[in-house]
């Protein structure tokens, strides 16, 4: 069959309206795929289930990629401690690579002919979207009916009750994207450049209020245990986001530039990820040169970068990864962190691999490993460049 299409589905308004009107007006065999990186109950597949085939589609398929997401993805973003302009650990821009990736894989799969996709022409994600599906699958057709004809979410809702579809469709008024390494959310205030979201536009609300400590053991730059109790690493993800979640630890704004060049304001909330990068971070200041930090830094920005704007199947984005991967080898310790309401503090790090070890010396006492003499010889060769270039130049 010529007529067989994928659409990757969330449940929404968009992706409703797109599995109707693709499947009745337009004749395409729609099979509905909605790709798990986190934040689905089962409950909730469920019920996206449900409302796909009401809505004409031919399959439901819902795809777990959350160990996928981890290991694609997230690890590196974790090795390289990225966050977007340093405040933005990269949530929604992350999922969405993987959830391209595994459309296409399904696509190839049921040998489709079409993949669809409900994005509009104003965002980040129908370049995420259209530049894997291109690549990967260059002869598979892709259409996107919201962008193409410019609809808005009332037409969409007219079109719907139209054909006998009358669900609740009113716009949240925060829209919430939920997923492994954070939950994005939107609203009236994020339009704007001066409102903060209020209290309530949280997902998770301010539950403890008595400090708490909690050990985090790495072991080559990726989080094995949480307390001394070991899973895997997108396990711990999960329990510490749902520990520190409790405190409403995470919240904050981000701001940054789209890939269609406009500025866009979002808020978020990711206790879990903040917490990781923050105490990788400082482990990693314990454990690595000077110079192998100061080469991961640049790179790992790169990296956070070519990901937001979809370049992940960019074959540097592999040689990165191999960078970032061989820097973990001696990443490995303990990071002591408290939970405090709204905040978190790194305390303190033990690992075996610690450079400041006092056997050699101990910043601003007493040195071990050199004499007045040699620290005397050192520092007039350190200043033998500065000193000429100053004598030749008569400059003050």
């Amino acid at each position: 069959m010529d007529n067989k299409l994928v659409l990757a589905y969330s449940g929404g308004l968009d992706t409703s309206y797109c599995v109707l009107k693709l499947s009745k007006d337009e004749g395409f065999e729609v099979h509905a795929v909605s790709v798990n990186t986190g934040g689905f109950s089962e409950q909730e597949i469920k019920s996206i289930e449900q409302k796909a085939l009401q809505l004409g589609a031919h399959t439901y398929t819902s795809i777990d990629a959350i160990q996928s997401f981890y290991d694609k993805v997230i690890k590196y973003l974790v090795f390289g401690n990225v966050l977007k302009n340093n405040t933005y650990p990269l949530s929604v821009s992350a999922e969405r690579i993987i959830q391209a990736i595994e459309i296409v894989k399904y696509a190839k799969e049921i040998n489709a002919t079409h993949i669809a996709h409900g994005s509009t022409g104003a965002g980040n994600d129908q370049v995420r979207f259209d530049m894997i599906f291109q690549i990967l699958a260059p002869e598979i057709e892709i259409i996107t009916p919201i962008r193409d004809n410019k609809l808005s979410r009332q037409a969409e809702i007219d079109y719907l009750k139209l054909n006998g579809i009358d669900l609740e469709w009113e716009k949240a008024k925060y829209s919430i994207n939920k997923g492994l390494w954070g939950t994005s959310v939107g609203g009236e205030e994020t339009l704007t450049s001066h409102k903060p979201l209020p209290e309530e536009a949280y997902p998770s609300q301010l539950e403890k209020h008595n400090p708490e400590k909690v050990k985090l053991s790495f072991e080559k730059g990726e989080l094995i245990a949480i307390n001394y109790i070991k899973n895997y690493p997108e396990k711990n993800i999960e329990t510490l986001n749902e520990m520190a979640s409790k405190y409403a630890i995470g919240r904050d704004i981000h701001v940054g530039d789209t890939i269609i060049g406009i500025k866009g304001r979002v808020g978020f909330e990711a206790a879990a990820p903040l917490i990781i990068i923050k105490s990788h971070h400082l482990l990693e200041k314990h454990v690595l040169t000077k110079w192998q930090q100061h080469h991961k830094e640049y790179l790992a920005n790169w990296y956070g970068t070519m990901l937001h704007e979809g370049q992940y199947l960019d074959d540097v984005m592999r040689n990165i990864e191999a960078f970032l991967e061989d820097s973990q080898k001696n990443v490995n310790g303990d990071v002591m962190v408290t939970l405090h309401p709204y905040r978190f503090t790194v305390d303190g790090i033990t690992s075996p691999n610690d450079l400041m070890n006092a056997s050699f010396a101990q910043y601003g006492e007493m040195n071990t490993g050199w004499t007045a003499d040699d620290a005397k010889g050192f520092i007039k060769i350190l200043s033998n460049q500065n000193k000429i270039f100053k004598q030749v130049n008569n400059s003050l």
